[in-house]
């Protein structure tokens, strides 16, 4: 279908990718239970027009070119380094006075869309994954069609699957609202959890 080979195959490895928790699903989840679904949308559009950047980055030939310079791959990498442990501690050092008013919604959609963004671009193995995926589900005579097809189902299938988190993580916003222990206890674990990528991004660089 599509001209993709194994086309159930490919679906099926897209939804594991998503399903596997990383920085942009603690961004999504985060952004959802500090400020609403408009914010936790923003942030799925951020993670989407990020992803959506790097696979025509993969499909261009980025990845040869960052390969080919090592120190620009190097310095991406410790910039995402920097950038995920910033928003750690700052939610270890969030103030939780309640869900937000009305200020904080009219802006967060637009912040947590540009922090999203930034996360999922200083994640640079995002486009080593796309270089490595894609070649498994062409053909030798594949035409730029079937990669747009690809991008389109990538792009489609994290999208509802990130919507999903929203409305979930929505859900669960509101049912801890009540109890302010546990709605610090979540925030300051989503910190410790963005620190720990950080440093578990930082050791894969050494």
């Amino acid at each position: 279908m599509f001209e993709i080979q194994n086309y159930g195959s490919f679906v099926c490895a897209i939804l594991l990718f998503q399903v596997i928790p990383g920085p942009g699903t603690l961004a999504i989840l985060t952004a959802t239970a500090r400020s609403g679904i408009g914010a936790g949308c923003g942030a799925v559009m951020g993670t989407l027009v990020g992803d959506f950047v790097y696979m025509v980055a993969a499909v261009v030939g980025l990845a040869a070119v960052m390969n080919a310079n090592p120190v620009f791959f190097r310095a991406l990498q410790w910039f995402g380094v920097a950038y995920l442990c910033w928003i750690g501690v700052q939610l270890l050092r969030a103030r939780l006075t309640g869900v937000g008013t009305a200020a904080d919604s009219r802006k967060s959609g637009w912040m947590y869309f540009r922090q999203a963004f930034a996360v999922s671009l200083t994640n640079p193995k995002v486009i080593l994954f796309f270089v490595a995926f894609f070649p498994l589900f062409l053909r030798v005579d594949a035409t730029p069609i079937t990669l747009g097809a690809m991008m389109a189902h990538v792009t489609v299938i994290s999208f509802l699957y990130q919507l999903g988190l929203v409305l979930i993580g929505n859900a669960a916003a509101r049912a801890l609202s009540s109890l302010p222990v546990a709605r610090t206890a979540a925030t300051r674990l989503a910190g410790l959890a963005l620190i720990g990528f950080g440093v578990k991004l930082a050791l894969s660089t050494r």
